[in-house]
């Protein structure tokens, strides 16, 4: 664990090291006096992200999408919006939080993944595994897609509020694991416990032979649990296209919830085979929502600080050093504002 901080905190320190260079890039950059149309992003492999069904439903007006590669990481995501390597990128709202704190010149426009009853963060065991409580997980390994987000912030609200002591939540051990085989690891005992969610998790369970120990929905209830950043200086040169993207965003959110559950999966699958990424598209059938809980992912200081308030009380952050309405701003969200 002393290891697992240490890399975190080398990670955090090139961010700040790093953001003073951040600018819009060769790539991204616009003619003198023109706004940037096109905007460089990450994408998760066999998942349609909420930009890439805005694209493709047309909601972004004349602004495109031009994808650089794949991310299993929201805190790499926002690292790499924050150098000026894409435009934007998505995390956990306390990765952000842990970013901004760093100085980081970003900002939050919209949310686009969050917890419900059926979308939700689960952390499953084998049927037959003798893990039972928090306490059993003392001297365990626990499979996540990456560190100091989501899912270990889940795990520590889960581990603390079952009363183990710093010391003991030391000893549970979390492993970094791609979430396309995360469940496999699972099952060939090379960890515990399994950190699934989304259309993964829904086919774990309909292989079976696996229970949930504990989930973040559980755990908080209904919540937004990430959102989209952009560089200031991004926003600054460029806020029609900003305004564009996030109400483009906002819309394909409200789309997918309106929208029969059949129609949404056969746009993804639509999606999947017009990008030609080599995927497979075999876990879509078990979509059922983003699980954001607000209007088009309209933000509110509860998203954020909730995990300030964590994060000041594990000693990460000092109090009062940050506040939510410092961290994200629902300006160009149309949707929100209700002129979308």
């Amino acid at each position: 664990m002393t290891t697992r901080r240490s890399a975190l905190a080398a990670a955090l320190a090139g961010v700040l090291t790093v953001t003073t260079l951040a600018a819009c890039g060769a790539d991204g950059a616009a003619a003198p006096g023109e706004q940037v149309k096109e905007l460089r992003y990450q994408g998760w492999v066999g998942t349609v992200t909420p930009p890439e069904l805005a694209e493709e439903l047309g909601f972004f007006e004349d602004v495109k999408l031009k994808w650089i590669g794949n991310t299993i990481s929201g805190p790499q995501d926002i690292q790499a919006a924050t150098t000026g390597d894409i435009d934007f990128g998505g995390a956990f709202n306390g990765a952000i939080v842990k970013l901004k704190s760093s100085k980081a010149p970003i900002t939050a426009v919209v949310g686009y993944y969050g917890a419900d009853k059926d979308s939700y963060n689960g952390f499953f065991v084998l049927k037959g595994s003798p893990i039972k409580t928090a306490k059993d997980l003392i001297g365990k390994k626990i499979g996540v897609n990456t560190l100091g987000a989501h899912a270990e912030a889940v795990t520590k609200t889960y581990l603390t509020r079952a009363g183990l002591t710093p010391a003991e939540i030391k000893q549970v051990e979390l492993i970094v694991v791609p979430p396309v085989n995360t469940e496999q690891s699972l099952r060939s005992g090379q960890i515990d416990v399994a950190s699934l969610s989304g259309t993964l998790r829904d086919l774990a369970l309909e292989r079976g032979g696996v229970r949930p120990l504990y989930t973040d929905f559980e755990l908080l209830g209904a919540f937004t649990g990430g959102s989209y950043v952009l560089r200031d200086d991004f926003i600054e040169k460029n806020p029609d296209t900003v305004r564009k993207f996030t109400t483009g965003v906002a819309k394909a959110i409200e789309w997918s919830k309106i929208q029969p559950r059949e129609v949404v999966i056969a746009k993804f699958e639509e999606i999947i085979a017009k990008r030609a990424r080599n995927e497979d598209n075999s876990q879509l059938k078990h979509w059922k929502s983003y699980g954001v809980t607000s209007k088009g992912g309209t933000i509110v200081d509860t998203d954020f600080s909730t995990w300030i308030e964590w994060l000041s009380g594990t000693g990460e952050l000092k109090k009062g050093d940050l506040a939510a309405p410092d961290i994200y701003t629902n300006e160009y969200n149309g949707v929100a504002s209700g002129a979308a």
